[in-house]
């Protein structure tokens, strides 16, 4: 903390009222409901979709925002999302409120403390995870617990100094935001480059190939489902991994079956379609092991087909739509079956060197779309950090113009 700050809590500082209910007795009044969904990414307020509601004019009254008003998220949240999200009220005109699963911040003395200022420090407060250790769950919601809340230490520079910090931070966030906006841009167009280049290929056919449905060439393998009363944690002698559509993305979860329960098996160059959503339809591959029911395996006829063609052929974005397409109009469908994907076209050429050589070419671009991804989410993860680092250093004391470019410049 620099010297010569004073610290208060965030209760002495401010009132707090809870979100509007909009009431059942006339009069009413309309008005504009801020909700969880208008707090932006960036922490302010996303006033594209806000809801317009009657509510009684006396509740209102008591929840009418002011500007200078803070909106705090108490309750919802996720686990990648805490509560304790925070955002400015700075609209002049129209009628306001907030709803009941926000709060209200009210600074007592705006001579004393900057809304500004407090917002970047609450703001800081939550992208650091202090708030994360408040939250307590009721019925699967995630509450903030107020009490503790409030005890949250507010430092105190002169009211001069509140602003200029306010201004070196926003002018270096402006600049952040825009370099998050090309890498953004960069990975969502290296992404899209590859999915151009998946779907050209399957398109643009040469001489010898050959257009034939799915179900001639392949075959769909639904898998079983054993009872979890089997299921051990640790491999044993005579067990078999069980594979679930969770264990693509994680491991967290294994789980082992007695191989004689072990109906369906597959092998890491297997091509496997996930069943179910979210996200419908999903191509995997990489593991050994048994398959349960939300698993179907694809077995090729490899006289005509490999596997490694078959998979990238699965990846690309038109079978995708065609498939949610076809589940959607499906009333009551459970996931993706066989009969959906048994009559779709599947183009190859009938030389198997030269499907070969189409899976080299894409293999090569897919290795180089993802060092791409790799090189963009790690300056997205670079920003995010710079971002935490210059908030705990403006609440210390150690902010200023030439720090905060020595940063932006690293």
């Amino acid at each position: 903390m620099s010297d010569g700050w004073v610290t208060k809590s965030l209760e002495e500082l401010c009132d707090f009222k809870n979100g509007l209910w909009k009431g059942k007795k006339p009069p009413y009044v309309e008005v504009g409901i801020i909700r969880n969904t208008n707090f932006s990414r960036e922490g302010f307020l996303d006033d594209s979709d806000i809801a317009y509601h009657n509510v009684e004019v006396k509740q209102l009254e008591k929840r009418k925002l002011q500007f200078g008003d803070i909106i705090l998220e108490k309750s919802g949240g996720g686990p990648k999302q805490p509560v304790g999200r925070v955002i400015p009220f700075e609209l002049r005109d129209g009628e306001f409120s907030f709803s009941n699963f926000t709060s209200v911040i009210r600074i007592k003395d705006k001579e004393e403390l900057n809304f500004r200022f407090l917002h970047r420090l609450l703001f800081y407060y939550y992208v650091a995870g202090v708030t994360e250790s408040m939250q307590r769950r009721s019925t699967g919601i995630r509450n903030l617990d107020f009490k503790i809340y409030k005890q949250l230490r507010v430092p105190l520079p002169s009211p001069a100094e509140q602003k200029r910090i306010v201004a070196i931070l926003d002018e270096t966030f402006s600049a952040i935001a825009k370099a998050k906006e090309n890498a953004e841009k960069n990975l969502a167009n290296a992404r899209e480059l590859f999915e151009s280049y998946l779907n050209r290929v399957f398109t643009q056919q040469g001489d010898g190939w050959e257009e034939t449905q799915l179900g001639e060439v392949v075959t769909f393998q639904g898998g079983s489902q054993p009872p979890k009363s089997v299921f051990v944690k640790e491999k044993k002698p005579g067990y078999i991994r069980l594979i679930q559509i969770r264990d693509y993305k994680s491991d967290k979860h294994i789980v082992f079956i007695p191989e004689k329960v072990a109906r369906r098996k597959c092998d890491a160059s297997d091509v496997m379609i996930g069943r179910y959503g979210p996200p419908l339809f999903q191509i995997l591959r990489g593991i050994d092991g048994a398959y349960n029911v939300a698993l179907m395996k694809v077995i090729p006829d490899e006289t005509r087909i490999s596997k490694d063609y078959l998979f990238h052929f699965l990846k690309n974005g038109r079978i995708l739509s065609y498939v949610i397409h076809s589940s959607n109009r499906a009333a009551g469908q459970a996931g993706v079956n066989k009969k959906t994907l048994e009559p779709y076209p599947i183009p190859f050429p009938t030389d198997l060197s030269e499907q070969t050589r189409i899976v080299g070419e894409l293999e090569g671009l897919m290795a180089d779309t993802k060092r791409l991804e790799s090189i963009y989410e790690q300056k997205l993860a670079n920003l995010d950090e710079l971002k935490q680092s210059l908030l705990q250093k403006a609440f210390t004391g150690q902010l200023t113009a030439k720090t905060a470019e020595l940063e932006m410049a690293v």
